[in-house]
């Protein structure tokens, strides 16, 4: 099957990358309203796509947000059950001005295609949905059972997703689960995402006085509220930024062996990074082994921004009535979102001093970390694709940021999730001018279709 599909589909290859550019000139951004109208045509888009590719079942399921695109292939008695994730919504495309093309109008340049949205997830979505396609137009049915679930509310948080899959449970059931979000840690370095880490987050408002008072009539003896939380919060670690909180990471399990291997690996560049986030380079530089490794698998508690009194121009001589801060923490396998969150706040309150009075506004459910079973045959075999068309056993990697996907299948329909994404960390998603490698887009339809036909062996 695999040689006559991989034909197939190279032969109508300009027209994938046709279909692909008309799902990027929809303007599918979850988290503006303004945006509503592009959001459902993705919608529908996807929804029409998955038909034309020979599945009898789709429906767009609605929540109390945007929909869900359910789709069911015929069932094959005895064969396995594969439920293929991803999300039609995108980032805002702001700063448009920093686009060298408008976001909306994919443009091809040196065999890139830029648009918003391409790398995530538009593209790496695309490609299992035309292998199904392909499939089903030479041989007339998939080799096994196969479900689609897509999202359009991943880019603002999937604020619907978990209670829609505890919902539809039965009807998802599945052996494994086949994300084509994500990405491969470099373009040249094949790898597989096998862990992330988890989300909690909180706002901490320190109280004083009843209203903001004149600096020189009250200064000394009126409670200031950002000189307070500032102390309150510089007690959260110690001078080397770790985490000092009792309870926060006690629970913390050590992670797959794997990971370890690939961070040194991977040869990460410390003094690169600084230089490429604008920082100046600590000394002394770390090296790039502790660095990935605090990236990727070490919890944080992290402010995300801070504000009380007067932040504009020119001076105002006032003593802040309140202060307030965000914070959220990343988390990693064994952490327990409710337990963190709830050491957080008893350190908070026992640090509040006399006088004041704390709030605390609370974010959750936060998300655990993932962690996929290191003996996956589902890994297994997406690996072997993988350094079978790359030429190298790609490495097992984590991911510092928070893919809640994970989670939510492990709890709710009890199988992994793996990752087989075909977009590279360095394609400027969430950014201007983020674009997809058409060379990808091909290599992952060869590489979805042999996927599938040896998962159904």
């Amino acid at each position: 099957m695999s040689a006559a599909v991989e034909a197939y589909l190279a032969a109508h290859a300009d027209e994938a990358v046709a279909e692909l550019e008309a799902l990027c000139r929809l303007p599918s951004v979850s988290t503006d309203p303004a945006f509503k109208p592009g959001i459902l045509a993705a919608a529908e888009f996807m929804a029409d796509a998955l038909r034309r590719s020979g599945m009898p079942m789709v429906e767009l399921v609605p929540t109390e947000g945007h929909p869900l695109i359910f789709a069911e292939s015929a069932k094959i008695a005895g064969a396995p059950t594969i439920l293929i994730y991803g999300h039609y919504d995108v980032q805002p495309p702001d700063p448009l001005d920093k686009w060298q093309t408008p976001p909306f109008e994919p443009t091809i340049r040196n065999d890139r295609l830029y648009a918003r949205g391409v790398s995530d997830d538009k593209g790496p979505l695309l490609i299992p949905i035309l292998v199904v396609r392909a499939i089903n137009a030479l041989e007339g049915r998939l080799p096994l059972n196969v479900k689609f679930l897509i999202e359009g509310e991943e880019e603002s948080g999937s604020p619907h997703f978990e209670p829609t899959v505890e919902r539809l449970k039965d009807r998802l059931r599945c052996d494994l689960v086949v994300s084509a979000d994500g990405a491969m840690w470099r373009a040249d370095l094949p790898s597989v995402t096998v862990a992330s880490r988890g989300l909690v987050a909180l706002d901490v408002v320190l109280h004083g006085s009843g209203k903001d008072l004149h600096s020189g009539r009250h200064g000394g003896s009126a409670p200031n509220a950002v000189r307070a939380l500032t102390h309150l919060l510089a007690s959260l670690h110690d001078d080397g930024g770790n985490v000092v909180v009792k309870g926060f990471a006690e629970s913390a399990l050590p992670p797959d062996p794997a990971i370890g291997e690939a961070i040194r690996a991977v040869n990460f560049d410390a003094g690169q990074y600084f230089d490429e986030i604008g920082a100046a380079r600590p000394s002394p530089l770390p090296s790039g082994e502790e660095l990935l490794t605090r990236q990727w698998l070490v919890p944080t508690l992290e402010f995300n921004g801070i504000s009380g009194g007067y932040a504009g121009p020119g001076t105002k001589t006032v003593i802040p009535a309140t202060a307030s801060a965000k914070i959220t923490c990343r988390l990693v396998r064994g952490q327990d979102p409710d337990a963190v969150f709830e050491a957080i706040v008893a350190h908070l309150r026992a640090g509040t001093p006399s006088g004041y009075r704390l709030e605390i506004i609370d974010h959750r459910p936060g998300n655990s970390a993932f962690s996929l079973d290191p003996e996956l045959r589902g890994l297994k075999v997406a690996e072997g694709v993988l350094a079978e068309l790359l030429g190298a056993k790609p490495l097992r990697v984590a991911m510092g940021a928070t893919i809640p996907i994970g989670g939510v299948f492990e709890k709710h329909l009890g199988v992994g999730t793996i990752f087989f994404s075909f977009s590279t960390s360095d394609e400027d998603y969430h950014a201007p001018n983020e674009f997809l490698r058409l060379s990808n887009f091909r290599l992952g339809m060869t590489a979805w279709t042999r996927l599938l036909e040896r998962l159904a062996a």
